[in-house]
């Protein structure tokens, strides 16, 4: 079953996969320091609470891309305008990645067969996640 091409340029699972596994990298290091100079339930509660706040900061600033997007050279875009999503529908993608994982990780998934190769996350906060090199910062 063929998907039809995107309205634009998109990046593709691999690329945002890596640069996923970058952002859990740093803050899953961050999280055991946390845990270690405190205990571990408040270690994952401040891990939580970091999360949401990179996620939230990154995402929702002016150039849309977390540490791991910037290696990757991504970034999450307004799907309508091109623009920042701004903090509001940062926080909202954010809670949208518990929910695209809830379910064996299905929401992540999506995009392989999503027209606009977006993730649940992305329809939740009306964004993509494009190349810097066709949408620069």
């Amino acid at each position: 079953m063929a998907v039809e091409a995107p309205s634009g340029p998109r990046a593709g699972f691999g690329t945002r996969l890596v640069a996923a596994i970058i952002d859990g990298v740093i803050l899953g290091v961050v999280q055991i320091v946390l845990a270690a100079i405190t205990n571990q339930q408040v270690g994952q509660g401040l891990g939580l609470i970091l999360s949401l706040g990179y996620f939230t900061y990154f995402e929702g600033g002016t150039k849309g891309q977390t540490i791991g997007k910037q290696v990757m050279k991504i970034r999450v875009i307004d799907f309508n305008g091109g623009g920042s999503i701004g903090y509001g529908r940062g926080f909202i993608r954010w809670i949208g990645r518990i929910v695209s994982s809830i379910p064996l990780l299905l929401g992540y998934f999506w995009m392989l067969w999503d027209k606009e190769r977006q993730t649940w996350h992305d329809k939740f906060a009306t964004s993509v996640v494009v190349p810097v090199a066709d949408y620069p910062v």
